[in-house]
């Protein structure tokens, strides 16, 4: 515990190890949880294909659990 997985356009290696380890840092700092218990993935979805199976796959089904939606806070 946790579990992040971020879904986002392709990207190169580097950027995605960079954002990954910033991630990681926040969730030791201000999750309170060891780095042994972090897991991160990232996958990659064509921008072809993100409405379909990101935005109607996903984020509509979950917007009573989303904190930031399409840049606007909702907390």
């Amino acid at each position: 515990m946790p579990y992040i997985a971020i879904k986002g356009y392709p990207k190169d290696n580097a950027t995605k190890r960079r954002v990954v380890e910033q991630i990681n840092e926040i969730f030791v700092k201000e999750w309170g949880c060891p780095p042994s218990a972090i897991s991160i993935s990232v996958e990659e979805v064509a921008p072809e294909v993100w409405e379909a199976t990101v935005v109607k796959g996903e984020i509509d089904v979950k917007k009573d659990s989303m904190f930031i939606l399409s840049g606007e806070k909702l907390y």
